[in-house]
């Protein structure tokens, strides 16, 4: 009799546990909810009209820049509205809320608010909204707070560095990100 080969079974184990498709159903939830954030209104630089500011108007933006700067160095945190940590519609959120100034705590929607204006005219206190693409969904919203010769700045809380203060026409992510603007302040 020929000697037999015994096989042991070996124990299946599974390419990828159970945590591990949780983890990532988990994420690719979050990367749908984020991508939520998009506008069906589409920009038209063409209409946008001359602004005029008045004095109490100009003070109120100087005002609101003023306030959002006492805010840099504030911690990132997800749909954080709150000193204790901002995401970036939380942030512009509560500064405005400080001014009552009503706006909706997510970027989309704030999109939505307030008067189209050219991102050029873009004047303190206005908002800017970032896609990765021209027709793309909003993922990011800063607040303006001076516009000039020098470039455009912004405060506006990121997620890897929390509250900033960027010149976005020199910042090589963000100049090519900017598409839309809107004046929440004179309605």
């Amino acid at each position: 009799m020929a000697a037999r080969k015994t096989r042991t079974k070996r124990k299946k184990v599974p390419l990828v546990t159970r945590r591990e498709v949780f983890q990532i159903c988990l994420f690719i939830g979050l990367c749908m909810y984020m991508a939520q954030c998009s506008s069906s209104q589409k920009y038209n630089q063409s209409r946008a009209e001359p602004r005029a500011t008045s004095s109490s108007e100009t003070r109120k933006r100087t005002e609101i820049a003023g306030y959002a700067k006492k805010y840099l160095g504030a911690k990132y945190k997800y749909a954080g509205r709150s000193p204790k940590g901002f995401d970036c519609s939380g942030f512009t959120y509560y500064v405005m809320k400080n001014f009552d100034v009503d706006l909706v705590p997510i970027s989309r929607e704030q999109e939505k608010q307030g008067k189209v204006i050219p991102v050029s005219k873009a004047k303190p206190g206005d908002l800017l909204f970032f896609r990765r693409s021209k027709k793309g969904t909003v993922f990011h919203v800063a607040l303006v707070v001076s516009n000039g010769s020098k470039g455009t700045f912004v405060v506006h809380s990121s997620s890897s560095r929390g509250v900033v203060l960027d010149n976005i026409t020199t910042n090589s992510y963000w100049k090519t990100k900017v598409v839309t603007a809107r004046d929440v302040l004179s309605r």
